[in-house]
C-alpha cells in the first residue's frame, strides 16, 4: 500500500514539482471506538403451578326438589300462559331443571409443579475498535502535507 501512495505522489510531482525533493513519506491508520449491542437468545425458566382438573359428580337431586321444581314450573307456567297446558310444560320443565343438577363437571382438584421455559432476547453491549480512515505524510522541499483518504 505504501509503494502505490508513494507512486500516486510522484505522479503527483508534475514537472512544476520536478526540482522539488519529497522526503518522509508515512502512512497512518487511523481506529475509532464503536459501541454494538449484539442480539442474544436466551432460554429463560421458572416454576409454576398448573392446575389439575377432576370430574366430579354433582349432588343427586332428591325426589322432594324434582317435586319443588315441577310446582315452581307448573305455577310459572299457568301464571305466563294462563292455560293448564302452560301449567303442564312448566310442571315437567320445573322437573327436567331440578334433577339435572346430577350432571358431572370439572373442577380444580389441585395443583403440580411444571417448569415452564421460554426463549427471551437480550442485547449485549460490545465496544470494538475499527478502521475510520487513514492519512498520508510527506515532505516537500521541507513543507509537511498531510492528506487523508480511504482505503
Amino acid at each position: 500500500m505504501r509503494n502505490i501512495l508513494t507512486a500516486a505522489i510522484l505522479i503527483m510531482a508534475t514537472p512544476a514539482f520536478a526540482k522539488q525533493t519529497i522526503t518522509d513519506v508515512v502512512v497512518y491508520d487511523h481506529t475509532k471506538t464503536v459501541t454494538q449491542n449484539i442480539p442474544v437468545t436466551e432460554t429463560l425458566c421458572q416454576n409454576v403451578q398448573v392446575p389439575i382438573y377432576g370430574t366430579v359428580q354433582g349432588q343427586g337431586a332428591s325426589g322432594g326438589d324434582v317435586l319443588a321444581g315441577m310446582i315452581i314450573g307448573g305455577l310459572l307456567g299457568k301464571g305466563i300462559t294462563n292455560k293448564d297446558n302452560g301449567a303442564a310444560a312448566g310442571a315437567v320443565m320445573g322437573g327436567i331443571i331440578a334433577a339435572d343438577k346430577k350432571q358431572s363437571k370439572q373442577v380444580v382438584t389441585g395443583y403440580r409443579t411444571e417448569r415452564q421455559c421460554q426463549q427471551v432476547n437480550v442485547y449485549q453491549t460490545s465496544t470494538v475498535e475499527v478502521y475510520s480512515h487513514s492519512t498520508i505524510r510527506f515532505y516537500i522541499d521541507g513543507v509537511r502535507y498531510v492528506v487523508d483518504f480511504q482505503k
